[in-house]
């Protein structure tokens, strides 16, 4: 029986462990491109939202992506926010012709300019997305520390 146990108990870490390596890798929208976030490339740019786009979660249990393209004076720039579901606790609501201002760490994903931002600001609403380091407020050991401080005005 304790044989039987230990097995199963393997197999069930094999099943997490797994799991997790493809939570991962590029099945998790976003997800790789959160990892790029580089706090010594932390920029500040102002512009206009072009387009809104959601990213429909890939497998039941994930979380899907809102992304923007912000044209700004210099180039367009892909904008990774966050999972709907936390943009939606903050109230974060972008259309295009929004005039907005973020503060990021500016990447290059796929060859193209990306901006992980820290914080969105439009008008008089500033919406907290990631601290310093890059580490996303939704995630559940800062969203816990961090309780009812995303949205301030």
């Amino acid at each position: 029986m304790k044989k039987l146990i230990a097995i199963f108990s393997l197999g069930v870490l094999a099943v997490l462990f797994l799991a997790h390596l493809g939570y991962a890798q590029d099945g998790a929208p976003g997800a790789p491109v959160g990892r790029m976030f580089d706090p010594k490339t932390i920029t500040t740019v102002s512009g206009e939202v072009v387009s809104v786009d959601k990213i429909p979660a890939p497998r039941p249990g994930m979380q899907g992506r809102v992304t923007f393209n912000l044209k700004t004076d210099k180039e367009t720039l892909l904008v990774y926010l966050g999972p709907d579901f936390y943009l939606e606790q903050q109230g974060a609501r972008f259309a295009p012709g929004d005039k907005v201002q973020l503060k990021g760490s500016l990447v290059t994903v796929d060859g193209k300019p990306t901006l992980i931002p820290i914080e969105v600001k439009k008008g008089d609403q500033t919406f907290k997305l990631r601290d310093e380091r890059g580490v996303p407020l939704w995630s559940g050991a800062v969203q816990g520390r961090q309780k009812g401080k995303g949205k301030q005005q």
